[in-house]
């Protein structure tokens, strides 16, 4: 199984484009035989949970049960794991895709009531550039105790041990969120997960006065990052 995150931006004068993109891409996506579970997303700005939307940001995640990585080159715009409708779409508005090929090697939880990454080992071993996506559905009543907490920790993210890159992206505005981050290793990730203080207890939280109606959270082992020509690659020389 391959999971492809694709984060495309556009240029300022095109942020409308990308809006109508989230509208188009689901049909030939409905059809793509070779893509099992896909979805399109908004981004925040910050690299995390946000409340400010990125308008110019917008992310693609496809699965496919291939077990072979394929060859991406977000320079030239071959993106396989997209229709060539998709991609003349991205190139007719001068859009800069940054492109993850990744596979899922730890995690639990659901997406849509669904093991979308299917039965995921706890701890893999694996202790090279990992990335993490982690996703809630955030139940309406606790929407306020949500955005009330989360903000601090993003912030404190940015700035800690190993941490690469993130971007926060979400299928529903304020209630369907989720990080994509990059470590440099697992010690580093859980040395923020679980050493942090304002991290550790915003978990605490969530468990105690159940935040979430449905969470999930997957580790991948990165196979390959492609960007486009105007945009600086955040793994150059890590894989």
């Amino acid at each position: 199984m391959i999971c492809t995150l694709t984060i495309v931006k556009y240029p300022r004068y095109y942020a409308w484009a990308g809006i109508l993109s989230m509208a188009l891409f689901r049909w030939p996506l409905l059809w793509f035989r070779d893509v099992c579970f896909w979805k399109l997303m908004g981004c925040g700005k910050g690299g995390s949970f946000s409340l400010q939307p990125d308008w110019q940001q917008w992310a693609i995640l496809t699965i496919t049960q291939r077990t072979d990585s394929y060859p991406i080159n977000a320079q030239t715009y071959q993106l396989p794991h997209l229709s060539k409708w998709m991609v003349r779409f991205i190139q007719w508005f001068k859009a800069e895709p940054i492109v993850y090929q990744l596979v899922p090697i730890e995690g639990h939880g659901l997406w849509d009531g669904k093991a979308v990454f299917g039965q995921l080992p706890k701890d893999s071993g694996y202790d090279g550039v990992i990335a993490v996506l982690t996703r809630a559905t955030i139940r309406i009543s606790k929407l306020h105790r949500f955005w009330q907490h989360v903000q601090g920790v993003a912030n404190q993210m940015n700035g800690a041990e190993g941490f690469i890159t993130s971007v926060g992206i979400g299928e529903v505005p304020f209630v369907k969120q989720a990080t994509f981050s990059v470590w440099e290793n697992k010690s580093s990730l859980k040395q923020f997960a679980y050493k942090m203080h304002e991290h550790t207890a915003v978990i605490q939280k969530t468990r105690k006065e159940k935040w979430y109606s449905e969470d999930m959270f997957v580790r991948f082992r990165l196979l390959n990052v492609s960007t486009s020509n105007n945009t600086t690659n955040p793994l150059l020389g890590k894989l």
